[in-house]
């Protein structure tokens, strides 16, 4: 039996405030050490996520921008992908960028509602947003395949504009800061089952995933697995919105539910 682990980073194997990993640390030897792959799949861009591999000295496959692409580093699966990026391989899903944005600024003058996206803002703005440094919102600038946005006239108006993208061939998904649009072909969960049959084909054995995030965002990614996981919001609370008949609710906010919830599962195997 061939294990897999499929990770959210903000909020779930990263602190929602510090960015930190460090409640997750003893799993994440663990897991280290038994030569098990950790995914990230994130909404976070593949620059934001390169920083976290590094950290986490991560080798192994990651999904950035909810599923727009799967990138895979050079001979990991001892074949050729769709196209080739440097040290990467890439299979390419999602909508590119400048689509995504002209899409924006037709549906901005059409409905006359203050909706900003990244592409509206510099790094400062964004740093002074989020609260994170200028090189990190550079990094989160470097947007191929999706958009974060906020709607500044209302939450009443949400509705109108998510049809609105959906009728162009968008997906509007809701988050709490930022929503993000991105292709409404694609989202973590078909990113995910496409990555799962690729390690099928390269292992020729069972594989079994087990899945982590913390918020309805996650949930196609949380379907696709055979064990999701769903770690408590800084709040202390599970998002309601996650609904699924096997999943497993992981006792601890963020890293600390993570680490807590893979020392269960994989300490005894």
């Amino acid at each position: 039996m061939k294990y897999i682990i499929i990770t959210d980073l903000d909020g779930t194997l990263l602190d929602h405030t510090t960015y930190s990993f460090e409640k997750a640390k003893e799993a994440l030897a663990l897991v280290r050490e038994r030569n098990i792959p950790v995914v990230i799949c994130t909404s976070k861009t593949q620059a934001e996520i390169e920083v976290y591999r590094e950290k986490l000295d991560n080798k192994d496959p990651f999904i950035p921008e909810n599923g727009g692409a799967i990138i895979i580093p050079e001979g990991y699966f001892n074949s050729v992908m769709d196209k080739k990026n440097g040290n990467y391989s890439i299979v390419r899903l999602g909508t590119p960028y400048k689509e995504i944005v002209a899409a924006l600024h037709k549906i901005r003058e059409s409905c006359g509602i203050a909706i900003t996206g990244f592409s509206d803002l510099t790094p400062e703005k964004i740093s002074a947003i989020t609260e994170i440094d200028i090189s990190a919102a550079i990094r989160a600038k470097q947007r191929l395949y999706s958009e974060p946005i906020f709607i500044e006239s209302g939450h009443e108006n949400i509705n109108k504009i998510k049809k609105m993208f959906n009728a162009l061939g968008f997906n509007f998904m809701e988050g709490g800061r930022f929503h993000h649009i991105f292709s409404l072909n694609t989202d973590k969960g078909k990113a995910v089952k496409m990555l799962i049959n690729m390690y099928c084909d390269h292992y020729h054995d069972q594989i079994r995933t087990v899945g982590i995030g913390d918020s309805h965002i996650d949930l196609p990614m949380l379907a696709a697995v055979d064990v999701p996981v769903i770690v408590r919001k800084k709040t202390g609370d599970y998002d309601k919105r996650i609904q699924l008949p096997n999943l497993v609710y992981a006792d601890g906010i963020g890293p600390a539910g993570w680490n807590r919830e893979i020392l269960r599962i994989f300490k005894d195997l």
